[in-house]
């Protein structure tokens, strides 16, 4: 570590020197006295408390005093955080290090660690301005924290493996095809509602509602995890095309709630326990079969809501992006389909737009709800947490279409590597499912009409009142 002393008077350099020699003189002042007393000195080997360092000492002091001084406890804590040491201690210990160092005794990182500035201090000691690494990677390379964190491990390096002899067209094409194909497919959408014959006009309804929800759906989701192109940039411009343009919600807020939240806490109660899909003042039928044609209408409010979080510029492109996806879809159906009035070309848009938006609040319903819930404080480790609180359903050609196998047969390996296409979540599916269950974890696999039995019988336990908190013993 990297030491910068702050100046110092000349009153205050003097007072480590008078510190010392007052330590000096009670040492050896309680060294007579224990000689007048008869005690024998210590052997070799064994240290006494008063000759260990402040940090060894300090849980004994803390265990004979109890409650102190609210600011001695201050100092007691950074003591054994080993923040505050004198420049001597400092010295010491980096001499120690570099040769420990030398003869390999200490592993290290081969890749570099960003670091953050610290300044502490304590009283009667110099505020010294240090760098610290951050705490999980002082973890030596090589050694895992625990057996989950072996599992895990394990388990990631069998993937990549997967992963690293897998093509391009694997990693991204079959995706980003089929994207393409269902941007290729609007005009046919267009011109389909040209005509008045009413099997032609539905076709062209349906095309249009799964060119939408493939675009508003997969894409929007792929693109959040910047799962569309190995390019971060061409990953934000995506990013911003298909969940504003498409889907008028915002990108910034959308990838925060869902990667930094669902992704990152995901059962976590409070956190990524998907309590924003229940509306509990809605009764079962409605919630399921009625309300999610209001989709189309609820999103762009909340997004509106949402962009009081963000910065004026992200807002201002938010909604310009919002409109012109808006406005572009209005413009079509009034000069390409041949709409006549204002109302019947928004209400073709309402009906493409909610098209498919029953299976999509029933998919992010199905695959969480109902699982176990963990509390904040006692989340498990994160391959517990997702064998636990996370189901595959099975496949299903028109939702693997629309939404990805990512969010329908894969949703467990997504929530293990949330950075794969749907294609390669896919294709690790059989050796994620194998080796989950060789360990003796979880692996949920359920019906969609099972799940849609489940919470039309059992709604009000598992959309209205709150779940209850499951703890895993023996594996936190």
């Amino acid at each position: 570590m990297e030491f910068r002393w702050k100046e110092e008077t000349e009153e205050e350099e003097a007072l480590p020197k008078k510190r010392d020699e007052v330590e000096r003189g009670k040492a050896k002042r309680a060294g007579e006295r224990a000689g007048a007393a008869g005690i024998a000195p210590l052997e070799e080997g064994v240290s006494h408390p008063a000759s260990r360092p402040a940090e060894e000492r300090m849980p004994e002091e803390g265990e004979s005093q109890g409650r102190g001084d609210s600011s001695n406890d201050a100092v007691r804590r950074q003591r054994l955080n080993g923040c505050s040491k004198v420049a001597g201690q400092e010295e010491e210990e980096e001499e120690e290090e570099e040769g420990s160092a030398e003869q390999g005794a200490r592993p290290t990182r081969a890749v570099s660690v960003p670091e953050e500035d610290v300044r502490l201090s304590a009283p009667g000691q110099e505020v010294v301005t240090l760098k610290r690494r951050a705490a999980e990677d002082l973890q030596p390379s090589g050694e895992p924290k625990g057996p989950e964190d072996a599992l895990m491990g394990e388990l990631s390096e069998m993937v990549h493996k997967v992963v690293k002899n897998s093509s391009w067209w694997e990693r991204h094409g079959v995706d980003d095809t089929i994207i393409a194909l269902n941007l290729l497919n609007l005009p046919l959408g267009f011109l389909l509602l040209r005509s008045s014959n009413p099997f032609v006009f539905l076709a062209g309804i349906a095309v249009l509602g799964v060119a939408y929800h493939t675009l508003t759906v997969k894409a929007s989701h792929l693109a959040t995890h910047n799962a569309l192109a190995e390019s971060k940039s061409w990953g934000k411009l995506w990013s911003i095309f298909f969940i504003e343009v498409c889907s008028a919600f915002t990108a910034e807020r959308g990838s925060y709630n869902h990667v930094k939240m669902h992704h990152a806490y995901t059962n976590v109660i409070g956190l990524g326990d998907s309590s924003t899909w229940k509306i509990p003042f809605l009764n079962r039928y409605v919630y399921m079969f009625i309300a999610p044609v209001a989709v189309p209408v609820i999103t762009p409010l909340v997004a509106i809501g949402l962009l009081t979080e963000v910065e004026l510029k992200t807002a201002i492109r938010t909604l310009c992006c919002m409109f012109v996806g808006f406005y572009a879809h209005y413009w079509l159906l009034i000069n390409v389909s041949g709409f006549q009035s204002t109302w019947s070309a928004l209400g073709c848009m309402l009906i493409t737009r909610a098209l498919l938006a029953h299976a999509y609040i029933h998919v992010n319903i199905f695959q969480h709800i109902g699982l176990p819930m963990f509390s904040p404080d006692k989340k498990p480790k994160r391959i517990h947490m997702i064998s636990c609180g996370v189901l595959n359903l099975p496949r299903n050609p028109l939702l693997d279409w629309v939404f990805g196998h990512s969010l329908i047969s894969c949703h467990v390996e997504h929530h293990l590597f949330p950075a794969f296409s749907d294609n390669m979540c896919l294709k690790i599916k059989p050796l994620v499912s194998q080796y989950l269950k060789k360990n003796k974890l979880r692996y949920n696999e359920d019906s969609y009409w099972s799940r849609l039995k489940l919470f039309l019988d059992k709604y009000e336990e598992l959309m209205v009142h709150a779940p209850p908190i499951s703890e895993l013993v023996g594996i936190q």
